[in-house]
């Protein structure tokens, strides 16, 4: 069974190397040994990803273009950089925009990502890879993808230091590695959920809306 991926590089350059996009590389070529493509990575920094909590936020928003390209993949690779120790605000606003498949599940209560699997590709210095992949893989939960086991594969630089992931000579072996654990763990379970994916909750056995908490 063939699988697509799709990623979302979310530096915060609009144009130019990223190693962002270096280590997304590294993932995609891990995918392509399980028969996983990578159709597309989509840089947000160069769209017109409007702020807000809901998937189209009107006259100029690409986010709805982007979330129908998402939701069309099996797998979705989240890649962010580190900056202050967590991850840039251009990948938290797209997860501020995911918010929004809380509100629209179907009627057995799937939100629109139901059965879709999510991984995350972190680079940054020093410090942040754990904080950041806590923070995406509840949101991304919250949102109803599904995470597999090590889901992240990550690169932080040494303290106080310059190197860049995308300027190093050579990827290290231990994130070749992870990315070959990851790739490998998601391949598996899109494969899974492709073939058989959530049941769900019929109707008649959600709760009322009367009980649920406020958002």
């Amino acid at each position: 069974m063939t699988l697509t991926a799709i990623a979302l590089n979310c530096t915060l350059k609009v144009e130019g190397e990223s190693s962002t996009d270096a280590m997304i590389m590294v993932l995609a070529d891990a995918f392509a040994k399980h028969d996983v493509t990578v159709v597309e990575t989509v840089r947000i920094a160069a769209e017109n990803v409007k702020t807000g909590v809901s998937s189209d936020e009107g006259d100029g928003d690409t986010w709805p273009a982007i979330r129908a390209k998402i939701l069309a993949a099996d797998i979705l690779i989240f890649g962010t950089p580190i900056w202050m120790g967590q991850m840039g605000s251009v990948a938290k606003r797209v997860l501020e925009r995911m918010d929004a498949f809380l509100g629209e599940t179907d009627d057995a209560g799937r939100q629109p990502s139901s059965g879709k699997v999510a991984v995350a590709a972190i680079v940054g210095n020093e410090d942040g890879a754990h904080i950041s992949s806590a923070q995406i893989f509840q949101s991304l939960n919250d949102t109803g993808w599904t995470i597999p086991a090590a889901a992240a594969c990550y690169w932080v630089g040494e303290a106080m230091g310059k190197v860049d992931f995308k300027d190093l000579e050579k990827t290290p072996d231990k994130v070749l590695e992870t990315a070959a654990m990851t790739a490998s763990n998601a391949a598996h379970l899109a494969r899974l959920l492709k073939g058989e994916t959530y049941p769900g909750v019929p109707e008649s056995r959600q709760p009322s809306s009367d009980n649920r908490p406020d958002q």
